[in-house]
């Protein structure tokens, strides 16, 4: 009966070849209203004037909390096995076009 339940819920997730590839960004715009939360994905290449949104994701604000959580876990995790990650004192410059409240990563 344990294992009935088990399989209740289990997810069935597919990943297509052109999603597993992955898309490199270094930087994250993050926007919010009351109900979600907008995340930006970009490509900023040094010398260029102008960076690509490469993904959005958008999502509810429990999911966004739930994404933290399991942020602040990786990275611990992560730093346990290879070091403390080294940040950068100053944050990147660049034009702050857009509307709302706005996080970066």
């Amino acid at each position: 009966m344990a294992e009935d339940q088990q399989n209740q819920h289990q997810i069935n997730i597919e990943l297509t070849e052109e999603i597993a590839e992955g898309q490199y960004a270094n930087l994250a715009m993050i926007a919010h209203s009351s109900g979600e939360f907008v995340i930006d994905f970009i490509r900023l290449m040094p010398g260029l004037p102008k960076a690509k949104v490469k993904s959005r994701v958008i999502i509810t604000p429990e999911h966004a909390k739930r994404l933290l959580a399991a942020l602040a876990d990786n990275v611990q995790k992560f730093e346990a096995t290879y070091g403390e990650i080294k940040q950068a004192n100053e944050a990147p410059s660049f034009p702050m076009n857009f509307g709302g409240t706005i996080g970066e990563a």
